[in-house]
């Protein structure tokens, strides 16, 4: 049988063997294939095993089954017997990761021979990367404790067993009940709440007011708001920090907001940018003026959870969304545009996440994604009022003249984006 080789195939021959060779580099480079301690693989032998599965890939593309299959036992064997004979030498040669790192090759290589060239390259350049980090990888595994790893498996059960379990729905009236879409909400904002908690710990928390202020903005804005004012009551002398850290908060959560649209329903995200912009942009000037003219004293937590994933909090917080989501959809029935930018002023003065939900929810209709971009921008306007309104009751002089200025510059310019746009 005469067999024809194209450029296609050519193509993922070299992918499949330059694979190998990155990954023999590092492992070069890294000192495993040189000393009393050396594995079995450097450059030249990664080379040879990514072509060698570029091969195998090759020719069960072409109908040569058996032939790749053999091929590709014997470079697994390869590396299994390097592995056996550097295991019986003990000591650090019992780790494998040099002949692990050549199955992995192996396997690509004939994913590329198969001609699936991107996952082949990304994945290269991954586990070379990997490769390469591994003091800094262990040096984080060295950080994580029990909290974050018992979080991050219940995270992964509930994303990954229990949300494709739940059925779709919708049930009832007023847009229905949606278990699987609110159970989505759950995870999106226990994982917003986990990555926040792991910010706080990388930073630190007593890293300056300023930083407080934009991590615990990723929590809770109006609660950062509500403490700093009241902090500056009782140490006046912090007054332009605090501020600082409620500019930040207030700053942070637009982007927040963005992030929930993106994963909620992306159409809305390109509606409710405009009218984001430009308090997000003098949010940021507020934030980098004052951090540079300002020092950064240390700061006490501002937002602890003990739980990384706030769980309980979530469900809850999902549970108000579904009333919410009814409420509105029965306010546009029965009172249209108006009614449901009314509603929006309303729990933009309570809520900002249960605003951004219900609305995403309502825009599932394309008709109505521009009226809950517009929704979220009111809402985003009657919550820095909110903001600034407890910022002037509850804080001290300093605090709020900085704290005021700032607040008030960036409703104008949420109140300059409704009119604009």
């Amino acid at each position: 049988m005469q067999i024809s080789v194209d450029l296609e195939s050519v193509a993922g021959l070299a992918v499949a063997a330059l694979a190998g060779l990155a990954v023999g580099i590092e492992r070069e480079w890294s000192g495993h294939a040189s000393g009393p301690a050396a594995r079995f693989a450097g450059v030249r032998t990664f080379f040879l095993v990514g072509l060698g599965g570029g091969i195998a890939g090759w020719l069960m593309r072409l109908g040569f089954l058996l032939a790749g299959a053999t091929l590709l036992a014997g470079g697994a064997s390869l590396a299994v017997a390097a592995y056996v004979m550097a295991a019986r030498r003990g000591g650090e040669a019992i780790e494998g990761t040099t002949e692990a790192a050549a199955l992995t090759v192996l396997a690509l290589g004939a994913v590329a021979g198969l001609g699936h060239l991107g996952i082949t390259s990304g994945a290269a350049a991954i586990i070379v990367l990997a490769l390469g980090e591994k003091s800094t990888i262990q040096a984080f595994i060295g950080k994580i404790g029990e909290p974050e790893m018992k979080a991050a498996l219940r995270f992964a059960v509930l994303a990954l067993v229990l949300l494709p379990l739940l059925p779709p729905g919708p049930y009832g009236p007023l847009g229905g009940i949606r278990p699987r879409a609110l159970w989505a909400v759950v995870l999106l904002f226990s994982g917003l709440n986990f990555g926040g908690y792991l910010a706080r710990r990388a930073i630190g928390e007593a890293r300056g007011y300023g930083v407080a202020g934009l991590l615990g903005g990723l929590v809770s804005s109006t609660g950062v708001t509500f403490a700093f004012a009241r902090k500056s009551r009782q140490q006046p002398e912090l007054a332009v920090p605090l501020a600082q850290g409620v500019l930040g908060a207030c700053t942070v959560l637009l982007p927040r907001i963005a992030v929930v649209c993106l994963a909620l329903n992306p159409a809305v995200v390109v509606e409710v940018a405009p009218y984001l912009a430009l308090p997000l942009a003098v949010g940021v000037v507020f934030v980098v003026v004052s951090a540079r003219r300002a020092p950064a004293p240390e700061a006490e937590p501002v937002i602890s959870p003990q739980s990384p994933l706030q769980l309980a909090s979530a469900i809850r917080m999902a549970m108000a969304f579904q009333v919410v989501l009814m409420v509105i959809v029965f306010v546009q029935q029965q009172w249209g545009h108006p009614g449901v930018l009314a509603s929006a002023a309303f729990l933009g003065l309570t809520d900002m996440d249960a605003l951004t939900f219900s609305m995403n929810q309502l825009a599932r209709k394309a008709d109505l994604v521009a009226l809950a971009a517009r929704a979220i921008a009111v809402g985003v306007l009657a919550n820095t009022l909110m903001k600034l309104a407890l910022a002037l009751v509850l804080g001290g002089p300093k605090f709020r003249r900085t704290t005021g200025v700032g607040l008030a510059i960036m409703a104008a310019a949420s109140m300059l984006g409704l009119i604009l746009v």
